[in-house]
């Protein structure tokens, strides 16, 4: 039963990128779908799996470090989409590919440190801050060149590119358009970070639409959020 769920839901979000690809003249290979299992159990993530979702999102690493550890043996790129504080570092990294919220120098070089004891490298997104809300985490635009410089050359790290979180009540579209702009001078350094994390289940179509390379979706995979349980 829940599989069948999950897998409507699945087609679902595939045919709303489909159609914002469509509508934004990209093909549909660019956008790689994250499926965000925060609050979600590990049972879910292997039903995932077996659907042909590669890519899972984390924000808390208290829920992510045992769901990954249960699901380890999966083909399953982990991202972690959440504000990371430097005390959990070495946890993520265990099973982190990719973070996609660093904001600070400090964060961006625990990471390569922990990732060079590891013996891995972690790609990482400079999040970028479209509004004014400091709890939301990120680095105002004209901090991104520099701490993205940082990134490229921290042993460790992979800069991947850009990541945001749309304003609140805001108008996602013109936040999407500035994220892209600052895609752009990133990549205009380091061509290869390529990444535009943007997106998730309500604003998705505005996110494609600008450039978006990765969305973010929960709910509108999972259902409605609940307290997770181990």
């Amino acid at each position: 039963m829940r599989k069948e769920e999950i897998a409507s839901r699945l087609a679902e979000v595939d045919e709303r990128i489909a159609e914002a690809c469509r509508a934004a003249g990209r093909d549909r290979g660019e956008v790689t779908l994250i499926a965000v299992t925060k609050t979600y159990p590990a049972d879910d993530v292997r039903i995932l799996a077996e659907l042909g979702v590669r890519d899972v999102g984390e924000n808390r690493d208290q829920e992510a470090a045992p769901k990954a550890a249960e699901c380890a043996g999966l083909p399953l790129t982990w991202h972690f989409v959440g504000q990371l504080q430097t005390n959990k570092v070495r946890s993520v990294v265990r099973y982190a590919d990719v973070v996609h919220s660093v904001d600070r120098a400090r964060l961006a070089t625990a990471i390569g440190k922990e990732a060079v004891k590891q013996g891995k490298e972690v790609r990482c997104l400079v999040q970028v801050a479209l509004d004014d809300e400091p709890g939301r985490g990120g680095v105002a635009p004209a901090g991104v060149p520099e701490l993205a410089d940082l990134i490229a050359d921290t042993p460790g790290l992979v800069l991947g590119g850009v990541m945001a979180v749309a304003p609140l009540g805001g108008d996602a579209a013109a936040a999407f358009a500035r994220l892209r702009d600052v895609a752009l001078a990133v990549q205009d350094r380091h061509p290869r970070a390529t990444m535009i994390s943007s997106g998730m289940s309500g604003d998705l179509t505005e996110a494609v639409a600008h450039g978006s390379t990765h969305v973010r979706v929960g709910t509108a995979l999972l259902g409605r959020r609940k307290l997770f349980v181990r």
